[in-house]
């Protein structure tokens, strides 16, 4: 089985929001909300791969010293096995705003389950909570 590298951050404001960012619906797993993030490019490392996916996706800047590894996910789906290492970052210029996403949501994490994700998503959210005390 093929396995894909994908870096995710979990962007958080000065309210302690947590952005979500919701997958075009002609995408795999089209319409479920992720964090922010993509595939590894050849020779990069994680922090280089979300700081230029960040300002692919979201026109925002940020730096790999920003960004805090937390956790990752090891899930298997039908036809690849999926390896995603969790980076939380607090530190960024410019504003959010979906360039390559249908839309992006600011969520307390106490909501994040209400929003449809990936299964490779979904585990991260209880220790997303409790590293923010929520």
């Amino acid at each position: 089985m093929n396995i894909i590298l994908v870096a995710a951050v979990a962007l958080i404001d000065r309210d302690g929001r947590i952005l979500l960012a919701k997958r075009r619906e002609e995408k795999f797993l089209g319409g479920l909300w992720e964090f922010p993030g993509g595939k590894l490019e050849p020779g990069e490392t994680p922090e280089d791969a979300l700081v230029r996916e960040l300002r692919e996706e979201l026109g925002i800047e940020t730096w790999d010293n920003c960004l805090a590894p937390l956790t990752f996910a090891s899930h298997g789906y039908d036809s690849f096995h999926l390896l995603m290492p969790l980076f939380v970052c607090r530190k960024w210029e410019g504003i959010p705003r979906p360039l390559e996403h249908q839309c992006i949501a600011w969520v307390g994490a106490g909501q994040l389950r209400n929003y449809p994700m990936p299964p490779a998503d979904r585990p991260m959210i209880p220790i997303l909570r409790d590293w923010l005390g929520s």
